[in-house]
């Protein structure tokens, strides 16, 4: 018998009640892409501390994913996801995604790592696709007399261009790339909802989206509300919410976007590169009126 056990009788009782439960939420916020492409970017080398710490809190009954993301790369949200599903089987604990205004895309891909996903009424979800676009600038430099030269090895190196006539053979070797990234969402939301999903495939892989009173009813999520009330349902009024964030103090997070070029780099070059992405990734939160 520990000597804590052995005084126990004695001591008052909020000395020797039991510590209260843990649930750990893990912020996914921002376009998700790779190499901190956009200033609030989302990838597994940047998150997975986070996601380990999360996983490793004491006295810990679950871990909650707060998404707010209208999605991004595929490949990232693949690995993300798979990290999280991992730890979650290794330490045997629960999942639950909170989608706030938008889980959409590889933001529902997230959500999808989840053993139960949870959304407010008015939330965006869904949006499973795969979308690639950009711009045809070939009358555009015709008119201005420019001259378009591309050397390549290799006779497809130059596929889709900007600068040169679309090709009908390319714009099919995309598609196909598409499909096969749109069957590997598909799978993971079939696995993770299973039998809870209502309505044709055609329509809830089609690309939609909707707002979480409709996705309740398609069974992309299982129910609406928020963190702390249903937490405290579960768990306890005594449960404690254990944000995981960045612990980066936040004078370097403030700053880590303003860092000087590389030698040789180009200072002007660098901030109109900041800019094309700042454009880039308000036009991804746009999509879905946010």
């Amino acid at each position: 018998m520990s000597l804590h056990d052995a005084i126990r009788p004695y001591l008052p009782v909020k000395a020797w009640r039991d510590p209260p439960p843990v649930v750990a939420v893990l912020p996914l916020t921002g376009v998700i892409a790779a190499g901190g492409r956009f200033r609030q970017g989302l990838s597994l080398q940047a998150l997975a501390p986070r996601i380990e710490r999360a996983f490793n809190l004491k006295r810990l009954k679950a871990v909650v994913l707060a998404i707010n993301s209208p999605g991004g790369s595929p490949v990232q949200s693949a690995l993300i996801a798979g990290r999280i599903r991992e730890l979650a089987a290794e330490k045997d604990v629960p999942v639950v995604a909170f989608i706030e205004d938008v889980g959409a895309s590889g933001g529902y891909w997230l959500a999808c790592a989840a053993g139960e996903i949870i959304a407010q009424p008015t939330s965006i979800v869904g949006s499973i696709g795969v979308i690639s676009g950009g711009f045809g600038f070939t009358e555009m430099i015709a008119k201005l007399g420019i001259e378009r030269r591309l050397h390549t090895a290799g006779d497809k190196k130059g596929m889709l261009d900007p600068f040169s006539p679309e090709k009908a053979a390319d714009v099919k070797h995309l598609k196909d790339l598409q499909a096969d990234l749109h069957e590997d969402f598909k799978q993971m939301v079939r696995d993770s909802r299973g039998d809870r999903l209502k309505g044709a495939e055609k329509m809830l892989f089609s690309g939609v989206f909707w707002t979480g009173r409709k996705a309740l009813e398609l069974g992309l999520i299982d129910g609406l509300g928020a963190i702390r009330p249903m937490m405290r349902e579960r768990f306890g009024d005594d449960v404690r919410l254990r944000v995981v964030d960045d612990r980066r103090p936040w004078w370097r997070r403030r700053f880590a976007a303003a860092e000087a070029p590389p030698p040789g780099g180009d200072l002007g070059f660098d901030l109109a590169g900041g800019l094309v992405q700042a454009v880039e990734e308000r036009l991804i939160w746009n999509k879905f009126g946010l």
